[in-house]
């Protein structure tokens, strides 16, 4: 146990700091030419570089080690470390990117949109934040800054998502990167453009959903729950035909105090209109259909695991008939 704890530390700590490394890589390459600023308190940094040439790494640092220790108190041990590991990581990336010879080398590389297609690097650099917002969190882990705000409010109130409240906390700096990015119009005033504010607002958009898309998993399916009068003809179908097995839990109609089973069973997506066919077979069943967005465990690979499909059927045998690839009859379609 304490060998597992240690390689799941070790393995944290290491795609923290690959985590950094991307996210400093991702602000020197698409955001610095580029004038927006991007999510949480990494665009106040950004707004105050470009007013003060005062470096985003040193404001990072400033910033992210008091939440840290905030974090440490008050939310979690665990997300605390790996929060400071991320923090400290990507402040020394961005110092060592911003050094001159550095900063000459990456100059190639950089996306200078030049106030022509700016859009396209608030993208890119939208997706990437969000690829890492998403990682991290799944680690238990954030990138520091608003997201250890939006991590204590939604630990005080469960019920409000954490990247949509990152996205509140995000749409206020968005709206403060108007007053920031303006050119001098001639006359001793300054010309405002509300294109700062529309790119840091899709750069904040794009990073909520991608890593929102993340934290819920890719691993997303279908849950049936069948209340028929076929419950042996749908097992049989579900055995022969999806490879799947079922559960079968004990019901009582409400209103007319009726015992049935209810049949519970979970799809991968490409089975979903296969599981519709089956069902469309049987009157009087009545099917409500869920989606999954996380699946812990695994479905048998049937290919490569065949005798979990004959041990499968000889069970079905013995419990409901199945025999072969027999098929059950025709049924009257539902209505």
């Amino acid at each position: 146990m304490k060998k597992e704890l240690v390689r799941r530390a070790v393995l944290d700590s290491i795609v923290m700091v690959v985590l950094a490394l991307l996210f400093a890589f991702n602000y020197m390459l698409f955001v610095v030419k580029n004038q927006f600023a991007p999510a949480g308190f990494n665009g106040i940094a950004t707004m105050i570089e470009y007013k003060t040439g005062f470096s985003v790494g040193y404001f990072s640092l400033i910033i992210n080690v008091p939440l840290c220790l905030f974090a440490f108190f008050f939310i979690d041990r665990g997300f605390a470390a790996k929060t400071f590991i991320f923090s400290v990581v990507y402040s020394v990336a961005l110092l060592v990117m911003q050094t001159e010879r550095v900063e000459s080398a990456l100059a190639a590389f950089q996306y200078d949109a030049q106030g022509v297609d700016t859009i396209f690097p608030a993208l890119i650099a939208g997706a990437v934040g969000g690829f890492v917002y998403g990682l991290s969190f799944r680690r238990n882990a954030s990138t520091g800054g608003a997201d250890v705000v939006a991590k204590f409010v939604s630990k005080k109130n469960p019920l409000l998502n954490f990247f949509w409240i990152n996205f509140a906390i995000n749409a206020v700096i968005a709206l403060a990167s108007y007053f920031v990015y303006g050119e001098p119009d001639g006359s001793g005033g300054m010309l405002y453009e509300y294109k700062p504010v529309c790119l840091c607002m899709l750069y904040c958009f794009l990073s909520s959903m991608v890593g929102n898309s993340i934290i819920k998993g890719s691993k997303s399916a279908y849950k049936f729950l069948i209340i028929t009068s076929h419950t042996e003809e749908i097992e049989r179908e579900i055995f022969l035909k999806l490879k799947h097995s079922a559960t079968r839990i004990q019901a009582e109609g409400a209103y007319s105090r009726t015992s049935r089973d209810v049949l519970l069973c979970v799809v991968n997506k490409r089975q979903l209109i296969e599981f519709r066919d089956i069902l469309a077979k049987y009157d009087n069943t009545f099917s409500v259909v869920e989606t999954v967005n996380e699946i812990y465990g695994n479905f048998v690979n049937v290919k490569k695991d065949e005798n979990w499909v004959k041990k499968t059927l000889e069970r079905a045998e013995k419990v409901i008939g199945v025999k072969g690839e027999e098929k059950p009859a025709e049924q009257k379609p539902m209505q």
